[in-house]
């Protein structure tokens, strides 16, 4: 787990944190499966990720989100760029895919609040 959260987390968890984002729930940086994922709700069991270009093509992603997927979370993955340029449309397809899980059947978790 880093210490010091990139700049775009920090713009990002400012506008979701404390239940600011229709209501959804988000733990910043979750023990989740063996990974630390960047956001998490539990509730609608969708994670955010922000990545760098360190993360272009990267095969651990791919399988990190196959281990995620495969115990029904839904990976969304952001470039840290576009959370500064368009918050307000990430925060909206954010908003959008997690309505449509809730709205979808909800299999508890260990720690779901």
């Amino acid at each position: 787990m880093r210490r010091d959260a990139t700049l775009a987390e920090n713009i990002l968890w400012q506008a979701i944190r404390n239940n600011q984002l229709g209501g959804l729930k988000f733990k910043r940086q979750a023990p989740l499966l063996g990974y630390i994922v960047d956001f998490a709700c539990f509730r609608s069991r969708l994670i955010i990720e922000l990545d760098g270009s360190q993360h272009s093509g990267s095969n651990s992603d791919v399988e990190r989100d196959k281990c995620l997927n495969a115990s029904s979370f839904k990976t969304l993955r952001f470039w840290n760029d576009e959370i500064i340029r368009n918050l307000d449309g990430v925060c909206s397809q954010i908003l959008h895919e997690a309505n449509k899980r809730r709205s979808g059947v909800h299999i508890p978790l260990s720690g779901d609040f």
